[in-house]
């Protein structure tokens, strides 16, 4: 048997690009649920947009779940990754704490190319909540968030920005090689 090598493995040769996208997947400790208690989902959505004020890099869009985050972050010049997480982690920290769970160490990251298709990347983030059966179409997941400038187009393609039934019946993210 080969021994498991675990997140350290997956770490090592990691890096950023400025500029790059990524889409990022990070957990609660032990996938512990919580995160779509209104407080919480609200300071992270919160977090998300002051990334981009803050010269950090920019959230295009995310999704909070009860136990993990997706979200397709583009670096700034500086290209580092790993900080845009910790700065989406720790600010909730303390909430964490207070509630008795907090983060999973390290994140899962996908590096999209140039020209990388962003459509199946929004379209897994916006239709996780659906695909686990949070949410229904016609309803829409109050854990999600989509920058404005993304909004703008990407709203274009939903049902009034709900999903499309038949995204829920068809959509499989997985199968076009996107997902985490």
């Amino acid at each position: 048997m080969i021994p498991s090598r675990g997140h350290s493995a997956l770490r090592r040769g990691r890096w950023s690009s400025p500029f790059a996208e990524y889409l990022v997947s990070f957990c609660t400790r032990d996938r512990c649920p919580g995160l779509e208690q209104p407080d919480l989902t609200g300071a992270m959505l919160r977090h998300f947009d002051s990334l981009a004020k803050e010269g950090a890099g920019e959230i295009r869009t995310g999704v909070v779940m009860p136990d993990h985050i997706h979200l397709l972050a583009c670096l700034n010049e500086d290209g580092d990754l790993a900080a845009v997480v910790r700065r989406c982690k720790g600010p909730l920290m303390p909430l964490l704490r207070e509630r008795g769970f907090g983060w999973q160490a390290g994140y899962h990251d996908h590096r999209l190319r140039p020209d990388d298709e962003v459509l199946p990347v929004f379209l897994y983030i916006f239709l996780n909540p659906y695909r686990a059966g949070l949410a229904h179409a016609g309803e829409r997941w109050p854990g999600y968030r989509c920058c404005d400038e993304d909004w703008a187009w990407f709203e274009e393609l939903t049902d009034s920005g709900h999903a499309f039934p038949e995204w829920l019946e068809r959509w499989d993210g997985r199968a076009r090689g996107v997902g985490a």
